[in-house]
């Protein structure tokens, strides 16, 4: 599995910040290994976690079991698995690191982070599927790198009748994946040449 990273944590940072109410319906997209779904239920929420790999909730089940809290799992791709439902929080640090494979990978621990060649395959699902689930006043809040353009998860969402804003950034330097790129991204203007840091930024959408 993945371990959870910088950008876990700052998404974390935004969720505590918003305060969420003991007992809140609170999704989490693409759990991964569960960091922002057991942060959510420390915080009182109750929580979905929906992930397409069956290893991934596996490891999410067992740090719940570890930590004595309570989680709702599902298999399955984004809002499949919880079609006609509605959550006041819907949480999501989805894979966005470009990629030269045009989709996402079927099978291995790179479906945590490839998601094409503009880093969006992933974002621009969850931009329009997600609001459908807010309900009235409900918060989206995305973890991305600035390589995978936040202006245009921005737009998505306003599009989607969300009022939508950046609410956290962390500069970083590359990691060992980001790092093995570099090159490629200089070919594809995603980064100036010789740069070798991101900004991760957490887009806030509320439904008015």
């Amino acid at each position: 599995m993945y371990p959870a990273q910088g950008d876990t944590a700052l998404l974390i940072e935004a969720l505590r910040r918003e305060r969420p109410a003991p007992g809140i319906r609170l999704l989490d997209l693409g759990t991964g290994t569960g960091a922002v779904a057991l942060a959510a239920a420390e915080l009182g929420a109750a929580v979905t976690a929906v992930d397409l790999s069956r290893l991934a909730l596996a490891t999410t089940w067992l740090n719940a079991r570890m930590r004595h809290l309570h989680l709702k799992l599902r298999h399955g791709d984004l809002t499949t698995p919880v079609a006609g439902r509605s959550f006041e929080f819907i949480v999501s640090n989805p894979p966005y690191v470009p990629s030269v494979l045009p989709g996402p990978p079927r099978r291995g621990i790179a479906r945590a982070w490839d998601a094409g060649p503009t880093g969006r395959l992933l974002l621009d699902r969850i931009c329009r599927q997600a609001p459908r689930l807010l309900t009235p006043g409900g918060v989206l809040l995305i973890v991305q790198s600035s390589l995978a353009d936040p202006q245009a998860t921005l737009a998505a969402l306003r599009r989607a009748g969300l009022r939508a804003g950046l609410v956290a950034a962390r500069t970083q330097r590359f990691g060992p994946v980001m790092s093995a790129r570099a090159d490629w991204f200089e070919e594809q203007r995603l980064i100036a040449p010789g740069a070798r840091e991101e900004t991760l930024v957490v887009v806030r959408g509320v439904r008015t």
